[in-house]
């Protein structure tokens, strides 16, 4: 089942945030996830915030700004069944078009993207941590 985010949600889903940040993201340095911690659970309830609620736990979530996906995380337990797919519907369904950016080294989520009709339009370097990522859109 998928419902807006509620404020009891947030240790969910910074869990999962943190933990799924760091496994995929193995080309940057945990301490940086870690660093940004406190600052993502701040600022994470701003976005518009949509949870899957599987068995009474939240199993993933995605993060919208505008027509901007702020990202999609799925728990390690519960990947490989379709709730990323939901999630992202989820926001297709509302909107016409949806931007995002994607580190180039996370080749899992660039073809998750692909599969899903989102195309690339540039690549540009996070000045945050200096790895290369695609500029992706999708158009209904």
């Amino acid at each position: 089942m998928i419902r807006a985010f509620e404020k009891k949600d947030i240790d969910a889903v910074m869990r999962i945030w943190k933990n799924e940040n760091i496994k995929v993201h193995d080309f940057i340095s945990q301490r940086y996830w870690e660093d940004h911690y406190e600052y993502v659970r701040e600022i994470l309830p701003n976005a518009e915030l949509y949870v899957f609620v599987q068995h009474e736990e939240i199993a993933g979530f995605i993060g919208l700004h505008n027509d901007y996906i702020e990202g999609i995380f799925v728990d390690e337990k519960s990947q490989g069944k379709g709730i990323g797919t939901v999630l992202l519907d989820t926001a297709k369904n509302s909107r016409d078009t949806l931007k995002l950016s994607v580190y180039k080294k996370n080749t899992s989520a660039v073809r998750f993207y692909k599969a899903n009709g989102f195309v690339m339009t540039d690549e540009h370097e996070d000045i945050h941590t200096g790895e290369m990522e695609y500029r992706m859109i999708w158009n209904k």
